[in-house]
């Protein structure tokens, strides 16, 4: 079986356009999360197992800045998050707070997270880039994530973006946005993922040559034949003299 990094670096080589393909055929439809976008400059992509943060609704008794100090705080999560892991933040669409800012994300990125994900906003913008953690967001807000929310917890399962996403679950996000893949589909999904990147590639070589689309996008059988000698003479070791 192969470990969590082998999965993460599979799944990190597609992209998540091709993640969701490739999820759609195996039933899961859902699996984008709408609001979360690349903050600043594109950073590649990333990939690994998703560590669950969940916000409430803002309640006025809880809200405040003494919950900075409370044992179920951010602080104290940030503290619990594994090297490697995607942090996963359901801020509920809230764009008009930050739910983290420059200082938990700089600890993040000590502790190697691999990324931030959310569907809320972050804020210091511009520290949070300056701290080298990718991050992944509906955008930038000035104001502490108590104006409009509370801390609810870590590692349950949240909503984030209009998705389903567990602790544990494999995210992967990139340019066109962050995506889950469930946790029990994760190896079989980044094998199939490969496989149909590499048709992919190879119908764009086709239509490049001037090949029509009907019969190549999907391929019918025909072209998929073309396809697999193409693949097995790609493969075939160099013949020896």
């Amino acid at each position: 079986m192969p470990s969590d990094q082998e999965i993460a670096a599979a799944l990190a080589a597609v992209s998540t356009a091709t993640l969701t393909t490739v999820l759609l055929k195996q039933g899961v439809r859902n699996a984008w999360m709408r609001g979360a976008a690349p903050l600043g400059a594109a950073r590649g992509r990333v990939a690994g197992r998703a560590f669950t943060l969940r916000f409430i609704p803002m309640r006025e008794d809880l809200a405040t800045p003494a919950a900075w100090s409370s044992p179920r705080s951010t602080r104290v999560a940030v503290e619990q998050v594994p090297a490697g892991s995607v942090v996963v933040v359901d801020a509920m669409g809230v764009a008009d707070a930050g739910i983290l800012g420059d200082i938990l994300c700089a600890r993040l990125h000590r502790r190697g997270a691999a990324a931030l994900v959310t569907d809320g906003a972050v804020r210091d913008a511009q520290g949070v880039q300056a701290t080298g953690l990718p991050v992944w967001c509906r955008g930038a807000a000035a104001p502490a994530a108590i104006a409009s929310l509370v801390f609810a917890g870590w590692q349950e399962p949240i909503g984030c973006g209009g998705v389903a996403v567990y602790p544990g679950d494999f995210v992967v996000a990139d340019g066109d946005g962050a995506v889950v893949v469930p946790a029990a589909l994760a190896e079989a999904v980044a094998g199939a993922a490969g496989e149909q990147e590499r048709l992919e590639d190879w119908i764009l070589e086709q239509v490049g040559q001037g090949a029509a689309l009907p019969g190549l996008y999907p391929p019918d059988e025909a072209n998929r034949a073309r396809y697999e000698e193409a693949r097995r003479a790609r493969d075939a070791p160099p013949s020896g003299r």
